[in-house]
């Protein structure tokens, strides 16, 4: 009977260290974690941090796309970069631009983080169509 409380103990120890909480409380915490998540092509995090309309979900579909079809090295130089904030502008109450580069490519970059209801989330679309 020993056996059953250790594998209910292990199972808890491993459901606790699966569910990080996602932090979507300002625009720069959820920013940085998306563009994290993305850069170490861990796209089921990165996708908790996504607005939810359809054109956002296709942007986001490409990016994914786009990655699987990276070299290894390439795959590698993104998952070990490290994110530089250039700025973070705050158009209102609700919409933050965050531009940004990351220590690979050194390519700048932009998202927009919308705030719905007390979360804020990446309007994906922006970083390829604007406003």
């Amino acid at each position: 009977m020993k056996f059953i409380p250790g594998v209910t103990m292990a199972f808890c120890l491993i459901l606790s260290s699966c569910s990080a909480t996602i932090d979507k409380s300002d625009p720069l915490t959820s920013g940085r974690g998306f563009i994290e998540a993305s850069l170490k092509g861990d796209y089921k995090t990165a996708q908790n941090y996504l607005l939810d309309d359809s054109t956002n979900i296709q942007y986001f579909d490409l990016l994914k796309d786009f990655a699987n079809k990276m070299s290894p090295e390439n795959r590698r130089g993104y998952a070990e970069a490290n994110i530089i904030i250039d700025s973070s502008i705050a158009a209102s109450d609700s919409i933050n631009i965050i531009y940004f580069t990351n220590s690979f490519k050194r390519k700048p970059s932009k998202i927009k983080m919308v705030k719905k209801n007390k979360d804020w989330l990446v309007d994906f679309k922006y970083t390829f169509i604007g406003n």
